[in-house]
C-alpha cells in the first residue's frame, strides 16, 4: 500500500516539473516576440525619420475659407515646404500685390487663397520640384467699414456677412442726442474711379420708405452720420 503511494507521489511530481517546463518555455517564447517586435518598430520609426530628414511631417491644413477674396493690406502666410526662405508672413500692398523670392510680383487681391496657392506653386516649379504651398490670411484687413459721426463708437469694424447699413449703426451702438438722422450718407470708393455718395435717410428706412437705402455694405465702406 506505501509503495503504491509513493508511486503517485512521485508520478504528480514528474507532471508538476513537465506543466512547469512548458509554461517556461511559453513566457521564454513571448518575451523573445515581444522583442521581436520592439526591435521591428524601431526599424520602422527609423526608416521614416530618415526619409524625412530627421523631421515628422504633419497632415496639411488648410485653416481658410475657400469663399474669401484676399484684399488689398490682408497679411498673407506663405508656407513653401521645406523652403524657409521663401516661408514668410507679407502684406498685400495698396496695389494687390505682393512679391516672394524665386516668384517675383503676383496679384493677390482679387484671389482666395487656394487659387493664389496654385499660382505660387505654378511659379516655383521651375526652381523646386513639386513645390508645396499653403497660403493662410494671417489678418483681414481689407474687409472693413468705417463708421464715423455722431454714433456712440464711431471707428473701423470688420465686414461680416451680407452687413446692411442698419446692421452697421446697430453695431456702433446707435445715435448719439444729435446726430441727423436724415441726412446719413455712405461714401463707397469705386475700383475704377472717384467716390460715390449713397444716401440713407434713417428715418424713412425704418418706417419701410424707400428700403433700397439700406444698401448691402462692401469694403472700405464710409457711414457718415452728421
Amino acid at each position: 500500500m506505501k509503495t503504491n503511494i509513493d508511486r503517485i507521489r512521485a508520478g504528480t511530481s514528474v507532471l508538476c516539473m513537465l506543466v512547469s517546463c512548458g509554461l517556461c518555455a511559453q513566457n521564454e517564447s513571448g518575451g523573445n516576440h515581444s522583442t521581436q517586435q520592439k526591435s521591428q518598430g524601431s526599424v520602422v520609426v527609423a526608416a521614416v525619420n530618415k526619409d524625412t530628414g530627421g523631421a515628422v511631417r504633419a497632415p496639411s491644413s488648410k485653416a481658410h475659407d475657400d469663399g474669401f477674396v484676399i484684399g488689398a493690406d490682408d497679411v498673407l502666410a506663405v508656407s513653401v515646404w521645406k523652403e524657409p526662405e521663401i516661408s514668410r508672413a507679407i502684406p498685400v500692398r495698396s496695389d494687390g500685390k505682393i512679391s516672394l523670392p524665386l516668384v517675383g510680383e503676383l496679384q493677390a487681391s482679387g484671389q482666395t487663397p487656394q487659387q493664389l496657392e496654385r499660382e505660387i506653386s505654378a511659379k516655383l516649379q521651375s526652381f523646386i520640384s513639386e513645390p508645396e504651398v499653403t497660403v493662410i490670411v494671417q489678418e483681414i484687413k481689407s474687409q472693413r467699414i468705417n463708421i464715423m459721426g455722431q454714433v456712440m463708437k464711431p471707428g473701423s469694424y470688420l465686414l461680416t456677412g451680407s452687413m446692411t447699413a442698419l446692421d452697421a449703426i446697430a453695431l456702433a451702438g446707435g445715435f448719439r442726442d444729435f446726430a441727423k438722422q436724415k441726412s446719413i450718407y455712405i461714401l463707397r470708393q469705386n475700383s475704377n474711379g472717384p467716390q460715390t455718395r449713397i444716401p440713407f435717410n434713417y428715418k424713412d428706412v425704418i418706417k419701410g420708405k424707400h428700403p433700397e437705402q439700406n444698401v448691402t455694405l462692401e469694403p472700405r465702406d464710409t457711414i457718415v452720420i452728421p
